[in-house]
């Protein structure tokens, strides 16, 4: 059984999806972020970080923070969605670190600079615009032959697609990136990420794209 302390943000819903997509018990704690539950000794003791997402594995009393973190223990423990082959366990990884390095920190500042305070910043927001382009494109290549970032659907799918779901707020149009197009809804279509996106509660309608 798994302890899951989440709040319905991109980085949670990488879990939330993986975990549906493993189908292994878990127990939802929603941390509201927004009124600084973060922030309680309760969730310290098992984040010092203050951020969400988290897990305790009851089985092993592990507490774990950090998103890619707690994608590769949860694939790894149950051997599914991440490689036991060397190399392509590599390749994975490197892609997983290209979302958790790049793409969700350009992600969330154009969250916070385009989106939530237009104006105030001209020459921020053009940057992380002109940035998060840059990676759609990067992806948009990446999968240009192949279904997934990887080949096989994996965490890096999982880790990336959240952030990509909210491309409206990115000021980007996924007919400009055919490719990063027909992969988000060709994994909007699974049952195991419309369940994990809605997690803890629901929000928002996912963008049909």
């Amino acid at each position: 059984m798994i302890d899951f302390y989440t709040w319905p943000t991109p980085n949670c819903r990488k879990v939330s999806i993986l975990l549906e997509e493993l189908a292994v018990p878990y127990e939802v704690h929603p941390i509201d972020i927004n009124n600084g539950a973060q922030n309680t000794p309760e969730f310290l003791a098992i984040n010092p970080n203050n951020k969400v997402p988290a897990i305790v594995d009851r089985d092993t009393g592990l507490a774990l923070f950090e998103s890619g973190a707690i994608l590769l223990y949860l694939a790894e423990k149950h051997g599914k969605f991440l490689p036991t082959d060397p190399q392509a366990k590599a390749e994975v990884t490197q892609w997983l670190m290209w979302q958790m390095a790049g793409l969700g920190p350009m992600a969330g500042q154009t969250h916070h600079f385009v989106k939530n305070n237009p104006g105030k910043a001209p020459y921020a927001e053009d940057r992380f615009k002109t940035e998060v382009a840059r990676l759609y494109t990067v992806l948009d290549q990446q999968l240009a032959e192949q279904d997934y970032i990887c080949g096989d659907y994996s965490i890096a799918d999982m880790a990336s697609w959240p952030w990509v779901s909210r491309y409206e707020w990115h000021r980007i149009d996924l007919a400009d990136y055919p490719n990063v197009r027909a992969w988000y809804q060709r994994i909007l279509g699974r049952e195991a990420v419309q369940k994990g996106y809605h997690v803890p509660v629901f929000t928002t309608e996912i963008p049909a794209g």
